[in-house]
């Protein structure tokens, strides 16, 4: 009872998957089936429904996400293999619903799990503040999990565990490029910057400053960085290249671009701060900023030419139940007659309250 109590339905569920389908790879010669989890995260409105829909090759209108949105993805390694499965996790709200990033990252999804994080390019004023909200949030959640599922194995020094524990920093290659400098994200991350159509028609100084610091970012988390817009055919199958390389494995191509007049595309390891240079400070003393260290003086460059929208409190106001694609006729009929008898209730309640204040 107390792995019922423990476990959510999710997980058990997901257990009782991979047992059956390691039987089944026993039977027909060890063949088993590839699981991989990605939580794509980021800008309000940012496109992230419509790429993950082209990077599935789904071919149907993109709705807003509802808090947080399930999908799967599917594919065979060859002609009558099992087909591998990529669970998809989607959170919608910008940075307005990060508590929900504990539901897709739990004990049992770190074992195999990327993080995509889509930024909306043509706002730049609200780019670094949903970046660093939302990265914050998902890394302070995969350690807290790393944390418990260690703890856990250590509580259980002889017993033979199914499940292998990320560490709190991810494991990189010797000769990773400023490897002593850098901040690993736990977990493999690909940053995608989106609405490149929109973002390629700014003024070339603000397009550098961007393009820079977003090179800067990517290099320091040990991320891959793609910028992409859904009206473009060639970006798309680029940015496809990076998603089925996380989703399922797959080769996501030697392409590489780090000019900011161009599309940046560059996969995690390809860059170093060498190559990325200083801040780009026109009209900014760098001397002048007081810095807690590099992160922090990129941070404050970037906020001089892109002044940051206030993203702390950007709650989601819409109420989901007015929404018209949710409509059942019968169910709002009977919701608008409580919403009467509430509203009636309210008033009848703040007469009875003055009557009671006459009287004293």
């Amino acid at each position: 009872m107390s792995k019922i109590s423990s476990d959510t339905l999710w997980e058990l569920a997901a257990a009782e998957v991979r047992s059956r389908e390691a039987e089944v790879g026993e039977e027909d010669g060890g063949e088993t089936v590839s699981e991989r989890s990605v939580f794509l995260m980021g800008s309000k409105a940012g496109g992230k429904t419509s790429i993950l829909l082209r990077c599935l090759d789904r071919d149907e209108p993109s709705k807003p996400t509802l808090a947080l949105e399930y999908t799967f993805g599917r594919r065979a390694r060859g002609h009558n293999t099992p087909k591998d499965i990529a669970h998809l996790w989607e959170l919608g709200g910008g940075t307005s619903l990060s508590d929900l990033v504990q539901i897709p990252i739990t004990p049992v999804s770190i074992r195999s799990l990327s993080v995509i994080l889509i930024l909306d390019l043509s706002k730049p004023n609200a780019l670094w503040g949903t970046m660093e909200k939302l990265l914050q949030a998902a890394q302070a959640q995969l350690e807290k999990v790393s944390s418990k599922a260690h703890q856990a194995q250590k509580a259980k020094p002889g017993a033979k565990h199914q499940t292998a524990v990320h560490s709190a920093a991810r494991v990189l290659p010797k000769d990773y490029p400023d490897r002593e400098l850098i901040s690993p994200f736990p977990v493999p991350l690909l940053i995608i910057g989106s609405k490149y159509d929109i973002f390629q028609e700014f003024d070339s100084d603000k397009r550098k400053v961007v393009s820079k610091t977003l090179r800067f970012i990517a290099h320091y988390y040990a991320a891959s960085l793609i910028f992409t817009s859904i009206k473009s055919e060639s970006l798309m199958s680029k940015t496809k290249s990076f998603f089925s390389h996380l989703a399922f494995g797959l080769d996501r191509g030697k392409t590489m671009s780090c000019d900011s007049n161009k599309p940046l595309i560059i996969p995690a390891g390809s860059d170093s701060f060498s190559q990325i240079g200083s801040p780009p400070s026109t009209d900014v003393d760098i001397t002048s900023l007081h810095a807690k260290n590099p992160k922090d003086l990129w941070k404050k460059v970037y906020e001089r030419v892109f002044p940051q929208e206030n993203t702390s409190e950007q709650r989601e106001l819409k109420d989901p139940a007015k929404d018209p694609q949710y409509s059942e006729p019968q169910i709002d009929a009977m919701r608008a007659q409580k919403d009467q008898e509430l509203d009636q209730y309210k008033r009848n309640a703040a007469k009875s309250w003055k009557g009671l204040e006459l009287e004293t």
